[in-house]
C-alpha cells in the first residue's frame, strides 16, 4: 500500500499503461513538455518520447479525430482535454464518430479511445473551466462514461478504461487531484463500472460520484453524531449505471438522495431516481430526492460555493428524506 494523491495515481497508471502495451500514447494539449496543466502526465514525455507522448495544436476536434484513426490502425489512444469547458468542439467528433463506429461496423471494428476530462468546480477557475458536462455523454450510446473518487480508484480505472475496446470518457474530478489515498497497486480491481459502497449504513443512502462521494462522506459523519445510520455509494459510473448495487443498498435502507455538481435538471439523479422507483416502489419509504447544481450557466468563482453542493444542502435533503 502506498499512499498517493489522485494526480500522482493517474500519473503511475498511465506510466504502467504506457510501459505494458506499446501500442498505447497519449496526446493532448501541453502533455508532454509541460505535463499538462494538472501535471498528470509529468515526465512521461522524457521518458517514452515524443512519439507516444505528444503535444498537439489547440485543436480539440483534431485530436479527437487523430485519435480516431489510430484507435483503427491498432493503437489506444489516450487523449486529455485540457479543461471540461474545451471539449465541446470535439463533441461532433465524439458523438458522430467515436461513438457510432463500432456499430456502423456492426462490430468489426473496435475503438479503444479514452478520453480524460478534468471536470468539476470548486478551485476558483475561470469561465469555461468548472463545467460537469457528463450527462451529455452518457446519453450517447456507445461510450462508456466513469469518474474516480479516489486515487485507488484513479489508478485502477484508467487502467482499465484503457484496456477496454470501447471508447470510455474519463471524468477526473479536478478539485480532487491533490487528495491522498492509499493505492494497493498489487490489487484485484473491481469490476470497471460495479459501484462501491464507501460506508456502510442503515437508514439512507446517499449516492454520487467523483468530486460528491468525499462530500457525502463528510455528511455521513456529521449524522453520525445525530444518531443516523447513513450509507454512502460511489457510482464510479454513469454509462453503464450499477442499478442492481443502487437497488441492493436501497432495499436495505428504503431511502436514497443522489449528489452530483451537474445540474440536478435531466442530470444522473433523475435517470437513477427513475430507475430505482420502478425498480424499489414497495421498499422505498420516501420519495428519491436530488441534491446538485442549478440549472443555469455556472457561476463566477467568488460565488461558486453558493453553486455547488455542499453539507447543508446535503443534509438537508437527508432531513427531508428522513422525515417521511
Amino acid at each position: 500500500m502506498t499512499s498517493m494523491t489522485l494526480a500522482k495515481a493517474l500519473n503511475e497508471s498511465l506510466r504502467h499503461s504506457l510501459e505494458s502495451d506499446p501500442k498505447v500514447l497519449m496526446m493532448g494539449e501541453d502533455v508532454g513538455k509541460l505535463g499538462g496543466v494538472f501535471r498528470i502526465t509529468d515526465g512521461l514525455q522524457k521518458d517514452f518520447g515524443e512519439e507516444r507522448v505528444i503535444d498537439t495544436p489547440l485543436a480539440e476536434s483534431g485530436i479527437v479525430g487523430t485519435a480516431i484513426g489510430l484507435a483503427l490502425r491498432g493503437y489506444r489512444p489516450v487523449v486529455e482535454i485540457q479543461f471540461d469547458g474545451f471539449v465541446f468542439p470535439a463533441y461532433d467528433q465524439i458523438v458522430t464518430q467515436l461513438a457510432k463506429m463500432h456499430a456502423r461496423a456492426l462490430g468489426k471494428i473496435k475503438l479503444p479511445v479514452v478520453v480524460r476530462i478534468p471536470y468539476g468546480g470548486g478551485i476558483g477557475a475561470v469561465e469555461h473551466h468548472s463545467e460537469s458536462p457528463e450527462t451529455l455523454f452518457a446519453h450517447v450510446a456507445g461510450l462508456k462514461v466513469v469518474s474516480p473518487a479516489t486515487p485507488s480508484d484513479g489508478y485502477w480505472m484508467l487502467q482499465q478504461a484503457i484496456e477496454c475496446d470501447d471508447p470510455v470518457i474519463f471524468f477526473e474530478p479536478k478539485r480532487r487531484y491533490w487528495d491522498k489515498g492509499e493505492v494497493d497497486t498489487a490489487a484485484v480491481p473491481a469490476p470497471l463500472h460495479r459501484a462501491n459502497v464507501a460506508r456502510e449504513g442503515r437508514d439512507l443512502t446517499l449516492a454520487a460520484y467523483g468530486p460528491m462521494v468525499k462530500v457525502c462522506l463528510e455528511v455521513a459523519k456529521a449524522a453520525e453524531e445525530d444518531g443516523r445510520s447513513l450509507e454512502v455509494l460511489d457510482l464510479r459510473s454513469m454509462s453503464p449505471i450499477d442499478f442492481d448495487g443502487i437497488q441492493a443498498s436501497v432495499e436495505k435502507t428504503r431511502r436514497l438522495v443522489v449528489v452530483h455538481e451537474a445540474p440536478v435538471f435531466l442530470g444522473t439523479g433523475a435517470e437513477i431516481a427513475a430507475r430505482i422507483t420502478e425498480r424499489c416502489f414497495y421498499h422505498l419509504e420516501a420519495p428519491v430526492l436530488r441534491v446538485g447544481g442549478f440549472h443555469a450557466p455556472y457561476p463566477p468563482a467568488r460565488v461558486e460555493e453558493e453553486y455547488l453542493p455542499g453539507l447543508d444542502r446535503v443534509l438537508d435533503a437527508v432531513d427531508r428524506a428522513l422525515a417521511f
